[in-house]
């Protein structure tokens, strides 16, 4: 008997058992006789019903488990959300011609900041010889501290409140929405900061303290629009360049502003020259003055004018018709148009609706729990680093000449002096500050931001000890150029470094509907730093011997202390910096933990699953 027909590969283990008892009867049956062998074909067709019944099992018991792995799947697939499909799609968007577009656009809104925040460093000695010169002194004219102190800081004021403010309403009402309404402002407040009039000094001054608020105002509400616009707009391979590329144009912004003081002051002075003011102190400053500092500050209305019609036809951003109006098939129509892709998106409303169900709220326990230290970290290092990076930018022109790059006011006509400081910001900013803007487009989806931020305070730290040691070498006749060089390498590792990524990580880690709010709060902390530069570094750089201090100041600490204080913010803001987190090559949506509400979302209907009964035929 062949009993290799009925193999028992397939057979569960209790079956084997009573094949090998039936097979062993039948041997034994065979051997003793042949009315065995009546038993032994009675045992075959036992076999065959056996194998029957065998076949029937193991189907059961497939469709058993297949019904188990289909559930199981079916469960992984609720427990584990992806993100929306449109999301997803700019995600991974390629690279195109609108990308480009949005970064000029909005990059020309920071342009214009820089421009107008800056070119005032440049004329505020030729306020002072204007409108306080007196007759018979040995020095020319300069702005009382309080009068120099609210010019040069009163658009930081503006510019804090404007970042609140509209850093708000562009999560309220939306970023396009807003967006046009900073622009107007800036270039109504730049046209009406050149026409200041008044029948005295403080007359003038007053109304260009005045617009000079309102142009901060505006300039502050394009921080947080453009960084989150930009961030929300780009794919994440290649968000924080695109990011970084907008703000880089802070860096031509202040080129700008010393390119034009350059022109401006050349062409007044050649064709209608004056003496120095130690020849003719009152020929020195003549009329045509008066007109100079009024074109340069008037020229910042130019570029912000000339985006306006391309800013107002850019859609609402992707992310946030979906996830705060939740209009996810608006969302996809829009990005379709815009990115010229063929994008076939379902619409996702009830994902958009599970995703927004836990909606909480800036001052609510849950926002602290997840992003506290995370706004506790951008704010605090935004504000360190404006306290020493605006105090340098604003008064360089005062370490220039305290080192002796630029020659003393005495020996200058007032264009002649405009035309010196012009001339040195504009080299900095040509050496240090642009390079450093571009370094950091280039490296940071490659380094990371935080390498990039820890790295630029270290340097930072360690070119302004560098200069404060041996301050009093650079000071001597002959070693102007190693402080010079010394000092573009602190500008350089500023924007290669903090001051570039302050601004981008804060339009990254922030849930949607509070992205554009923690964005302005983090830049009107840094605003606070500005002003603290601002106001107090007039005081604090003030030569000790009170012989030697500016008209009209109370002796302060010297400018060697000062950069030993500024380097103690740097060495701050980098131990402030680990509590950012890293947020490259990452969606949006997964740093900020968005998907966080679909998760829990899932995880309430996963219980539904995990109650069902198999269904299992029998």
């Amino acid at each position: 008997m062949k009993c290799s027909v009925y193999s028992t590969k397939k057979i569960p283990c209790n079956r084997r058992c009573v094949y090998y008892s039936i097979s062993c009867v039948s041997i034994f049956s065979s051997i003793i006789g042949s009315s065995s062998r009546i038993r032994s074909s009675h045992c075959l067709r036992f076999f065959d019903w056996i194998n029957r019944r065998d076949s029937f099992e193991i189907k059961r018991i497939k469709r058993k488990t297949y019904s188990v792995s289909s559930m199981a799947q079916e469960e992984e697939q609720h427990q584990q959300p992806q993100n929306l499909q449109v999301l997803s799609a700019l995600d991974a968007a390629k690279t195109q011609w609108y990308h480009f577009t949005a970064i000029v656009v909005a990059g020309m809104g920071f342009f214009t900041d820089a421009y107008d925040l800056f070119c005032i460093s440049l004329v505020t000695k030729l306020l002072g010889r204007i409108y306080y010169h007196v007759d018979g002194s040995p020095s020319p004219g300069s702005l009382p501290p309080h009068v120099s102190s609210s010019v040069n800081g009163v658009a930081f004021v503006g510019t804090f409140s404007g970042q609140l403010f509209f850093g708000w309403l562009g999560d309220k009402l939306g970023r396009k929405s807003v967006y046009g309404m900073t622009l107007v402002l800036m270039v109504v407040c730049s046209l009406a900061s050149g026409l200041s009039l008044g029948h005295s000094a403080a007359g003038v001054m007053t109304t260009l303290c005045f617009f000079r608020f309102w142009l901060g105002f505006g300039i502050g509400g394009d921080y947080p629009l453009s960084a989150t616009i930009m961030s929300e707009y780009a794919n994440k391979r290649t968000r924080g360049a695109f990011i970084a590329a907008v703000f880089a144009m802070q860096g031509f912004g202040i080129l700008a502003g010393g390119t034009v003081a350059i022109a401006v002051s050349a062409a007044f002075d050649r064709f209608f020259p004056a003496p120095p003011y130690f020849v003719n102190p009152a020929a020195s400053t003549n009329a045509a003055a008066d007109y100079a500092w009024r074109i340069i500050l008037m020229f910042g209305a130019l570029p912000a004018a000339l985006t306006y019609y391309w800013r107002m036809k850019m859609p609402e951003t992707a992310r946030y018709t979906a996830l705060v109006a939740r209009d996810a098939k608006r969302a996809a129509a829009d990005m379709a148009n815009i990115l010229k892709v063929e994008v076939e998106i379902e619409e996702e409303q009830t994902r958009v609706e599970r995703i927004t169900s836990n909606s909480f709220g800036l001052f609510s326990r849950e926002f602290l729990r997840r992003h506290g230290l995370h706004l506790l970290g951008t704010a605090s290092t935004w504000f360190l680093l404006d306290v020493a990076f605006y105090s340098q930018n604003l008064f360089q022109k005062d370490i220039f000449s305290a080192v002796g790059w630029i020659p003393n006011a005495a020996t200058m006509s007032a264009l002649g002096e405009v035309y010196r400081i012009a001339r040195a910001q504009t080299l900095i900013a040509l050496c240090g500050t642009v390079p450093g803007y571009w370094f950091t487009v280039a490296f940071i989806d490659v380094l990371g931001r935080f390498a990039i931020q820890v790295l630029g305070f270290f340097m930072m730290t360690a070119f302004m000890v560098g200069l404060a040691v041996p301050y009093h070498h650079w000071t001597t006749a002959g070693n102007h150029v190693g402080f010079v060089v010394l000092y573009g390498f602190t500008f350089f590792f500023a924007n290669f470094g903090p001051n570039s990524t302050t601004f981008i990580v804060p339009a990254e880690i922030f849930p949607a509907r509070l992205r554009s709010t923690c964005h302005g709060i983090s830049a009107a902390a840094g605003k606070l730093g500005a002003m603290v530069g601002a106001f107090g570094f007039l005081y604090l750089a003030q030569n000790p011997d009170p012989a030697k201090t500016d008209e009209g100041y109370p002796p302060g600490i010297g400018v060697r202390n000062s950069l030993f204080l500024l380097a103690g913010c740097n060495l701050l803001g980098m131990a402030f910096s680990f509590l950012v987190p890293e947020s490259k090559g990452k969606s949006l949506e997964d740093i900020s933990g968005e998907n966080e509400g679909e998760e829990e979302a899932a995880a309430a209907s996963a219980d539904v699953y995990h109650n069902r009964t198999v269904p299992v035929s029998v």
